[in-house]
């Protein structure tokens, strides 16, 4: 059985070029839908470039939070979005 945090990480590696999901979008994808705060824990804690958890943005449409910097995050997405 996969623990919660394999599950975040293979839904957000699912995540295509391109788009974005919501935190709670993967909390749900994951099995757990009030756990959202929990995914950005998860992610927080990921370097795993093969996982783009910059794809993973706010419910509001907001960027939030990104390890590596928020701008980053930014020039990915748009960067993506081409």
């Amino acid at each position: 059985m996969k623990t919660f945090t394999q599950k975040v990480l293979q839904v957000v590696r699912q995540i295509p070029k391109g788009k974005t999901l919501s935190y709670k979008q993967v909390a749900v994808a994951a099995g757990s839908p009030f756990a959202y705060r929990a995914v950005g824990n998860i992610l927080k804690k990921n370097y795993d470039p093969s996982i783009a958890c910059h794809r993973v943005i706010l419910s509001s449409g907001k960027l939030g939070e990104y390890n590596r910097g928020a701008s980053l995050k930014a020039k990915l997405i748009e960067n993506e979005k081409r």
